[in-house]
């Protein structure tokens, strides 16, 4: 039986992220990463997975939800593509191989964009004598420089330069099954390489809001507000999760549209147009994704 065209399906149902040499693309089934091995074969993992039910699909509870997941299959995204595109066998570690490849890169997020801007802006504005709120301010602006400086830098790297156009590639394929348009080359080269759902529109959105939230905490020493902090993250990313999917729904509503303006502006740091080759490796992710809504692939 023929698809329904994206504007009759369920909304949001569809994103990813890139990696390196390929695309991860989740859906409502499961999700497929697909990579470009070094002898030009598109190298395909597909993975079913439950569908979210119950209090994880409940608002406000459902972006931390989402925000653990996308840890956890991002990273083993990005190992297994390591792998094939090294040329590698993709043998998926267990133990506490898995739980390092998961906890290292949550932990060094955690001490450059959580507990460097806070440190930095307290040791400023104690020589400033500013007040705790100017200081909050302060911080969230610091941590909004770090990030953006952070993406510019490594931006420069050929290496990353390859996997921010993959993101474009993912972006586009995503767009155009949204719009119903056909899922060739073709059909999503047209497409812009910035989505509204995107993780560093996610990442944006978050520091936007701790600004704002922090602003209202009171003045604590500097271990104490590390610890808040870390203790605040899965509210503020179950608010930013909500806003995402809030504006991403009324994208074509002026004022959402200016909301959501300077999301997609930050994502001209984290995307490139992609080559021909970049989006048949982000469709084969897709049409890998979409194949465990089959029967046969639901068993």
């Amino acid at each position: 039986m023929a698809r329904a065209p994206a504007s009759e399906q369920p909304f949001a149902r569809y994103g990813g992220q890139a990696v390196l040499e390929g695309v991860m693309i989740r859906g409502p089934a499961g999700l497929a990463v697909a990579v470009r091995a070094p002898d030009g074969r598109i190298v395909c993992r597909a993975v079913p997975l439950a569908p979210r039910r119950g209090w994880r699909r409940w608002p406000l509870l459902r972006g931390g939800v989402a925000l653990w997941e996308t840890l956890r299959w991002g990273i083993e995204a990005l190992w297994f593509s390591a792998a094939v595109a090294a040329g590698e066998p993709a043998e998926r570690p267990e133990g506490w191989g898995a739980w390092l490849l998961l906890l290292f890169p949550l932990a060094l997020g955690i001490a450059l964009f959580i507990v460097l801007p806070a440190a930095l802006a307290e040791a400023m504005a104690r020589f400033l004598g500013w007040p705790p709120g100017a200081r909050s301010a302060l911080e969230g602006l610091l941590r909004l420089g770090l990030v953006i400086s952070y993406l510019g830098a490594i931006g420069r790297r050929p290496e990353v330069r390859r996997v921010f156009a993959y993101h474009g590639a993912e972006h586009k394929v995503v767009h155009a099954l949204e719009a119903g348009a056909p899922l060739t080359v073709a059909g999503a080269r047209p497409f812009p390489t910035a989505h509204p759902r995107c993780g560093t529109a996610f990442l944006l959105t978050v520091i936007l809001i701790a600004i704002v939230l922090f602003a209202f905490l009171p003045g604590l020493p500097l271990l104490a507000r590390v610890a808040v902090r870390l203790a605040l993250l899965p509210a503020l990313a179950a608010l930013a999760y909500e806003f995402l999917l809030f504006s991403a729904r009324f994208a074509s509503v002026r004022p959402v549209a200016w909301l959501s303006a300077p999301n997609l502006w930050l994502q001209r740091l984290t995307t490139r147009e992609p080559d021909e080759g970049m989006l048949e490796v982000a469709l084969a992710a897709l049409e890998a994704a979409r194949a465990l809504e089959t029967p046969q692939a639901q068993g």
